[in-house]
């Protein structure tokens, strides 16, 4: 069975909170998915308050610890990328920001990429299509057509059943389990500036 790496990323500040129930559904829902076409999937799910201070000691030093390494990696090593975050003052939070921004902007070229976002009220889900996709855009990243915006309201019951949360989530899910099941980590774009493996910073290219 083929499988794929998906990458999971809640920039939510409370626990539990309705950010990473957005995030989980979105990835159980993309999961099942791909598991209709044969394709298994490993997910890793990352709440980024729990790298909060890493992040900003990144940004201070210009270095990552130890921590903050291993969820860089898994995430820019992934096939696809659900990104969440609460929206405050009408963008994403500034640790959602600060994580991007401490990720090399080159490292999620081609990545197929599925934002969300939650917030109190709908006059916020904008947010999807002013700030997070032309950031995502930016970093190179392949974002499906459908991002996925929950209020507070709509994890009740009783709305219109085209307009419902479970149908978009199922939508987005579906867009980015398609991109994810032709995701080949290893054609994605490379560094054109970056040194051949068998450069030797003391040697120059190194010989057989």
């Amino acid at each position: 069975m083929t499988t794929r790496k998906l990458a999971v990323v809640s920039a939510g500040l409370s626990q539990p909170s309705s950010t990473r129930m957005l995030a989980d559904k979105l990835a159980a829902e993309t999961v099942a998915r791909l598991g209709a076409d044969g394709i298994e999937t490993e997910v890793q799910t990352f709440e980024l308050r729990d790298v909060a201070q890493d992040i900003t000691n990144n940004m201070l030093t210009g270095f990552p610890s130890a921590r903050l390494s291993a969820v860089i990696e898994a995430v820019t090593g992934a096939d696809g990328l659900i990104a969440v975050t609460p929206i405050f003052t009408t963008s994403y939070s500034g640790l959602f920001k600060s994580f991007f921004d401490v990720i090399d902007n080159r490292s999620l070229t081609d990545m197929p990429v599925l934002i969300g976002a939650t917030a109190g009220t709908p006059r916020h889900s904008l947010a999807l299509d002013y700030a997070l996709r032309p950031m995502f855009t930016y970093l190179h990243a392949v974002v499906v057509p459908t991002g996925v915006f929950a209020a507070s309201e709509d994890w009740g019951s009783g709305a219109d059943q085209i307009k419902t949360l479970p149908d978009r989530i199922d939508r987005a899910a579906g867009e980015l389990a398609g991109l994810v099941a032709h995701s080949d980590r290893s054609s994605r774009a490379q560094d054109p500036f970056a040194l051949d493996p068998s450069f030797s910073p003391t040697g120059g290219f190194q010989t057989n």
